[in-house]
C-alpha cells in the first residue's frame, strides 16, 4: 500500500519525531510506515487521518 504521509508531513514542516509523538507512537513505525515497510493498524490509520483532517483514502493508496 502507498501513502502519502511523508509529503503531507513535510508540507506541515514536521520531522518524523514530530509526527510519532503527535500519533503516540515510534519515530521507526513512521519511518516504516513511509517507507513502505509497516501498514498502520485501522485504529492507527484513523489517528493519522483525523490528525491531517482527511480520509483515509486521501492519505493510504491502493498500489
Amino acid at each position: 500500500m502507498k501513502n502519502r504521509l511523508k509529503v503531507l508531513r513535510a508540507e506541515r514542516d514536521w520531522s518524523q519525531q514530530d509526527l510519532a509523538e503527535r500519533l503516540e507512537v515510534s519515530r521507526q513505525s513512521v519511518n516504516a510506515i513511509e517507507t513502505g515497510k509497516y501498514d498502520p493498524s485501522l485504529p492507527l490509520a484513523f489517528r493519522i487521518a483525523d490528525l491531517f483532517d482527511m480520509a483515509i483514502e486521501d492519505i493510504f493508496l491502493r498500489d
